[in-house]
């Protein structure tokens, strides 16, 4: 519960500390600029109120790692991603976008911190405690503050423990440990297929650069 405060205050910390120019720049999801990144935020916010709001009796089916499933990269064929660039450019002012973030982002956050983190919740036709709910969304988080930021060198940075929180939930995911000799952000961008891996880090990979990338969905 604490990560997930903390990736996401940090997350809409450095969106509210983003000039109006920075909103027309590349983010780090293909094809979607930082104003597009934001816009699906404001979504993503809009499931963890739907998610909280919506109590499970059954049995789990998932947990913080088997939420996310390794799936093929994306084509740009899908409706949602192709709709959230038109829906980011209705806003027009990088201000109401923020606003919209501000509102609905806070108010995700507060529910958050008053569930109950063994409760039950249904989402994406799986069953999974709150807890598991909100620690599967501090990769989310972290992923997505990497995005924002990739092409913004002065902009904060995921707190050091959210990443290494996500950088230990992707090697669960993925079923192996990176090496050592990575950074938690690096293990993140290269093994989520943000940045191919440089010649050193292909040698310190060794057998495992060739699974990459893992994409979650």
């Amino acid at each position: 519960m604490d990560l997930f405060s903390r990736s996401w205050t940090a997350l809409r910390g450095a969106v509210a500390a983003l000039a109006d120019e920075d909103f027309e720049r590349p983010s780090g999801c293909t094809g979607w600029l930082v104003r597009d990144l934001v816009c699906h935020l404001v979504i993503d916010a809009q499931d963890v109120l739907i998610t909280l709001a919506t109590p499970a009796t059954g049995e789990p089916t998932v947990d913080a790692v088997t939420y996310w499933k390794l799936v093929e990269p994306p084509t740009g064929e899908d409706p949602l991603d192709a709709l959230i660039p038109r829906l980011a450019a209705a806003y027009g002012e990088p201000r109401l976008l923020t606003f919209h973030l501000d509102d609905v982002g806070s108010a995700a956050g507060r529910a958050a911190g008053l569930a109950d983190p063994s409760a039950r919740v249904s989402t994406q036709d799986e069953v999974l405690t709150v807890g598991d709910y909100l620690s599967a969304y501090v990769v989310e988080w972290t992923l997505h503050h990497l995005d924002l930021i990739a092409h913004l060198p002065s902009a904060p940075e995921p707190p050091d423990e959210t990443l290494a929180a996500a950088r230990a939930s992707l090697e669960q995911i993925a079923g192996s440990a990176f090496p050592a000799s990575l950074s938690d952000k690096d293990v993140l961008l290269i093994g989520t297929g943000r940045r191919a891996p440089t010649d050193a880090e292909q040698n310190a990979l060794g057998d495992a650069a060739a699974k990459l990338p893992f994409v979650l969905g």
